[in-house]
């Protein structure tokens, strides 16, 4: 197994993060691509302005529409909205997970960019540094079945419990035949990571643990 490096995310990784996103992530023809994985970072009407109003304004269809999401990731990755980790195998980015402050999302789980839910308030965590959540995974095509999530997901653990976090939440699909697609990972990988069943909504489950 190659020896992976997982790197937190900043400014100085922009350019592996979008090397990542557009050369590796979504090789095997995924639906999901583009994407920069800022949306859960983001106000319906901010994703209104910042994605299709602007991808019009760059002259509309598939490049007007990437163009426009590339240049609101540069811009939420350069200030510190995105949040999450890198992994590395050498020098290349194979990995990425999305992990934030759960009050820093608007919305949690799989959503489509074509029907954007409404924001969405968290009732259950009162102030920033209780619960860390963890809403994407993706991993390079080449790379899946070599442990890199698990990695991933330990890291975050042990990272959010040094940083003061209460709780690392995750929300996979709660329909099994949907949770190999899924972005947000499946329940498999976080009940062997000693998460808990806490909530039931919609199709999303709520996994916790606590640290």
């Amino acid at each position: 197994m190659p020896d992976f490096v997982i790197k937190r995310l900043s400014p100085a990784l922009l350019e592996d993060y979008f090397d990542f996103f557009d050369n590796r992530a979504f090789a095997d023809g995924s639906p999901f691509y583009p994407c920069y994985c800022n949306a859960f970072n983001m106000s319906r009407e901010r994703i209104q302005r910042e994605f299709f109003a602007h991808a019009e304004e760059l002259g509309g269809g598939d490049s007007g529409w990437k163009n426009a999401l590339r240049e609101s990731a540069v811009r939420m990755v350069q200030k510190g909205e995105v949040q999450g980790y890198l992994v590395f195998d050498n020098n290349l980015a194979v990995g990425w997970c999305n992990t934030n402050d759960r009050l820093n999302y608007f919305r949690v789980g799989e959503f489509d960019l074509s029907n954007v839910p409404p924001d969405e308030a968290c009732g259950y965590c009162t102030k920033k540094g209780e619960i860390k959540s963890i809403v994407c995974f993706e991993i390079s095509p080449d790379y899946r079945g070599k442990g890199i999530a698990t990695l991933l997901l330990q890291k975050i653990c042990e990272d959010a419990k040094l940083d003061g976090y209460k709780y690392v939440e995750a929300y996979p699909a709660k329909n099994e035949a949907m949770q190999g697609l899924a972005f947000t990972g499946p329940k498999r990988l976080y009940d062997k990571a000693g998460f808990s069943l806490t909530e039931e909504k919609d199709n999303m489950l709520v996994m916790r643990k606590a640290l």
